[in-house]
């Protein structure tokens, strides 16, 4: 049998030691040997947004013609398409794309990204301390460049450093509201326990170059803490699939935790790495229960569903009494990373397909997305033996803060059904106030989102199937205006636990209150749009979300 395809046991019978295979790497990207791991840190208060500036008030860099190119990595993509994979990616020695430093007295930083979830292209130096940076576009395309990872030697404390990259794709960011990148001294860790935390003055987010289609810009300034120390920068905190690996490989180790959870593989990817799925049930097998069907990293820039993800799965599997009553109830299916191949090799949005996956349900070819097709085959399955209550696909978001969901409003559904869809989101934003934003949240299935997991689920039959949008940033919310940290991020895997007793609570008071207020919030905004008389429930969705 392939790694991980054993026999199948229910939970509560004994299983053998579960364990993620080395990542495969396509042949054509070079691997450093070393590995990098990170420590968990939370940072003692909120970590506040940053005052953004306008692209007026940016330093313009010197144009990279004039500068000195410091690394290049860009790996020989063989033809357009994905051919092969092994362990340890490229075969052969490294090549060695950051130029050498001339003495201790060169102040060049040195930079690395050919490590997992790493995607730089690109250094070029413009200044004494001033850098303009491409990023890898995803393996096999020419764009989606937004998730940032890389390494930095040969700091100095004292010098005021500036990074623009150059090439990020989207026309908005969170850049431009306060948001900043993450920065990990490696120093900090040893000597004082300190983690990822946020830095940057001077952060600006502008249109660059004026070709099409258009590029855009992110420009920040930072003081490194130390002289010759090596740190890390991230758009995000880092969740990769060797950290998925160690997260799995002592959740097997766990007799208490492994007694209610199965692991398997859903399927192999492209290159041949596994994609787990974990089956959670307590005691008395999965006769009579309804089920629950979670997935995470469909994107791999979006590392904050990853930490979602965990939070959620660390509640479920622990001794606290409301996690033993869900195990009771439910039968939880859960793939925590859909497209492992993109998190290993850094891709902001496509699998090793050159593809957004999220894009290919109802039409996916196993071959081409075996993840999404595999998923969408154990949906059906399930279907067929039981009621699906709900799926939730777990997201970040680039453009908007705070934490909000994406539901499925099907045209021709009755008023009563409209309301339904909407509860389950108005409640988790009762139970999370200060990170979860109902007035964010939007119902409608337009046609370029008919080929999402969460449309795809409800059209095969999940009554309830919602996409989690976790902000880049934070929160506004509850006086906040402050970064989600680690903590935060998965405390929202804890609160979407509590939501699900509270919306499958036998007693319907929660319910009839949800449904109640669900009302009057769409009466409320039907009433605040110039000549919209009647009733609400004779519009059609998409007129409700315009």
């Amino acid at each position: 049998l392939p790694p991980l395809m054993q026999p199948w046991r229910s939970p509560g019978e004994p299983q053998a030691p579960f364990s993620l295979p080395a990542p495969r790497w396509p042949v054509e990207c070079e691997v450093i040997p070393e590995t990098i791991e990170h420590i968990e840190w939370v940072p003692p208060k909120p970590e506040p947004f940053c005052p953004p500036v306008g692209p007026e008030q940016a330093l313009y860099a010197l144009s990279e013609e004039q500068g000195t190119v410091v690394y290049h990595s860009s790996p020989a993509l063989q033809g357009s398409c994905f051919t092969r994979a092994r362990v340890g990616g490229a075969p052969g020695p490294l090549s060695s794309p950051a130029a050498p430093l001339e003495g201790p007295q060169d102040t060049t930083l040195l930079f690395e990204s050919r490590f997992e979830s790493g995607n730089l292209q690109k250094a070029t130096k413009v200044g004494p301390y001033e850098y303009v940076l491409l990023l890898r576009p995803d393996l096999y395309t020419a764009k989606h460049t937004q998730w940032f990872y890389f390494r930095v030697q040969n700091t100095r404390q004292e010098p005021l450093y500036r990074f623009t990259i150059a090439n990020m794709a989207k026309p908005k960011s969170l850049y431009g509201q306060g948001l900043q990148p993450l920065l990990y001294s490696q120093q900090d860790a040893q000597s004082h326990g300190i983690g990822w935390r946020r830095v940057g003055t001077d952060v600006c987010y502008y249109r660059g170059s004026a070709g099409e289609p258009p590029l855009f810009r992110l420009s920040w300034t930072v003081r490194f803490p130390h002289d010759g120390d090596t740190c890390f920068f991230a758009a995000g905190y880092p969740y990769t699939y060797s950290d998925l690996g160690r997260y799995l490989r002592a959740l097997a180790a766990d007799p208490v935790r492994s007694r209610y959870c199965t692991v398997r593989a859903l399927c192999h990817s492209l290159a041949g790495n596994t994609v787990p799925l974990l089956t959670i049930t307590g005691p008395g097998g999965t006769a009579g229960k309804r089920a629950v069907v979670l997935s995470a990293r469909v994107h791999p820039g979006e590392s904050s569903s990853s930490w979602a993800m965990r939070g959620f799965l660390n509640f479920l599997l622990s001794p606290h009494e409301d996690a033993q009553l869900l195990r009771r109830l439910f039968v939880f299916k859960v793939v925590p990373m859909l497209n492992p191949d993109g998190v290993v090799v850094g891709n902001s949005r496509c699998s090793l397909a050159g593809r957004d996956p999220n894009r290919a349900y109802g039409k996916a070819l196993p071959s081409s997305f075996p993840s999404v097709w595999h998923l969408q085959a154990m949906v059906q399955r399930e279907l067929a033996e039981r009621e699906v209550v709900l799926y939730c696909d777990f997201h970040g978001h680039s453009r908007k803060n705070n934490v909000f969901m994406y539901g499925c409003d099907g045209s021709g559904n009755g008023t009563g059904t409209r309301l339904h869809q909407r509860v389950f989101p108005l409640m988790l934003s009762k139970n999370a106030p200060d990170k979860f934003s109902f007035s964010s949240c939007k119902f409608q299935m337009q046609k370029s989102k008919e080929r999402t997991g969460r449309v795809s689920m409800w059209r095969l039959g999940v009554s309830h199937s919602y996409t989690l949008e976790v902000a880049f940033s934070g929160s506004t919310l509850g006086g906040r205006n402050s970064h989600f940290s680690v903590e935060d991020l998965e405390s929202l895997g804890r609160l979407l636990c509590d939501t699900l007793l509270d919306f499958c609570d036998p007693a319907p008071a929660k319910l009839q209150q949800c449904l109640v207020e669900a009302d009057a919030l769409l009466q409320q905004r039907m009433s605040r749009e110039p000549g919209s008389g009647g009733s609400w429930s004779e519009v059609s969705p998409s007129e409700l979300e315009s």
